[in-house]
């Protein structure tokens, strides 16, 4: 009687124990096809900067990869500037004003109409404005 009671306890654990891994196997499916969707997705973006005395500026154009992103530069651009670019899955849109008088300087990066990250001044030469990936979260 031990033994057959023992038998159906261990069946029932290994049915368990299958049945609960076949469930961590769906949500690591979901979690992967998600990395995947955010990695190969595009979105757009524009960059806006404003201020007087900007040298240049610096932008993530959407070449490269999310980890290395290409960067494009724009030297003595006309202010206020403004710049559209698509981006894909998880690379971050980043803007970086380089101004002689950053007391006026403004950076923005917009998406879908609305400011995702702005900054002013001393900061906006300092750190630019990057903004995580929208498609993110």
């Amino acid at each position: 009687m031990k033994r057959t009671v023992r038998t159906a306890v261990s069946a029932l654990a290994v049915t368990g124990l299958a049945l609960g891994l076949g469930a961590c196997t769906e949500a690591t499916e979901k979690a992967v096809d998600q990395v995947d969707k955010s990695v190969t997705e595009t979105y757009e973006v524009t960059y806006e900067v404003s201020g007087k005395g900007v040298e240049s500026i610096d932008f993530h154009a959407g070449g490269g990869t999310a980890m290395e992103p290409k960067i494009e530069s724009e030297k003595k651009p006309a202010t206020p500037w403004k710049k559209t670019v698509t981006l894909k899955g998880i690379m971050p849109p980043a803007v970086m004003p380089v101004s002689l008088d950053p007391a006026d300087l403004t950076c923005k990066v917009v998406y879908q109409g609305k400011v995702i990250k702005e900054a002013k001044g001393e900061q906006a030469m300092a750190g630019g404005c990057v903004a995580v990936s929208p498609i993110v979260g």
